[in-house]
């Protein structure tokens, strides 16, 4: 693998990928950091001149807005055009629990997941790093390797590697949650894909903060 992290697009405007790539953009001037959401309120109340108008409430997050939005931060709906441009994307969408079917009532549902890898296997182009931050079951990482591999893409030069980045995320502390984190876990097969976005997290936190295991520990985790 021979590129750098230059573009990062984050598929999911909620409360883990908001903060996350706010945090992630203010830390790397040098990353241009686009989230994206079909949601369009969701997006225009990012985008909000009003800072009181975020769609997520967290001590510290209107600062970093201020600082990088529109800088190298950027909040949109045009979801194909940030795919097929990233070096690496965050899947960050709800898994809600399932209301029919199979699991109902216990077992989360992963068609938000799915539909994003669907995107990704669609639009991404040459080598992409795909993680997985969404807080989800073991497995997911399986499911969507399996979907970006049997995509009938005619993109002959899409490569993917799958990263695990669970959020540890505590509502109200947010923000140092992600600046001073207990630990940042990074699984993967790719021992370059997880180096590189070690190389992310290295900006801030110490590297013996960062512990980088397969993808099966940290899903489990």
């Amino acid at each position: 693998m021979e590129f750098v992290i230059k573009k990062i697009c984050c598929i999911g405007a909620g409360y883990v990928g908001g903060p996350t790539m706010a945090v992630i953009a203010e830390k790397c001037p040098h990353i241009e950091v686009n989230v994206v959401d079909i949601n369009t309120s969701r997006i225009a109340a990012w985008n909000s001149p009003d800072f009181d108008n975020l769609p997520v409430f967290e001590p510290g997050l209107a600062d970093i807005l201020k600082k990088c939005r529109n800088r190298n931060l950027f909040f949109s709906c045009d979801i194909e055009k940030h795919i097929s441009e990233s070096d690496m994307i965050f899947i960050s969408v709800n898994t809600p629990t399932k209301t029919k079917g199979i699991g109902a009532g216990q077992a989360s549902d992963l068609k938000w997941i799915e539909a994003s890898a669907r995107q990704i296997a669609k639009y991404a182009k040459g080598e992409t790093i795909v993680v997985e931050k969404s807080t989800i079951p073991v497995r997911t990482a399986e499911t969507i390797k399996i979907i970006l591999e049997s995509t009938n893409s005619n993109e002959t030069t899409q490569k993917f590697h799958i990263l695990s980045n669970p959020e540890f995320l505590a509502e109200g502390t947010a923000i140092n949650d992600l600046e001073n984190p207990d630990r940042v876990l990074i699984g993967g097969e790719n021992k370059e894909a997880i180096g590189l976005l070690t190389a992310i997290y290295k900006r801030w936190v110490p590297k013996n903060k960062i512990i980088e295991t397969n993808l099966w520990s940290s899903e489990l985790s």
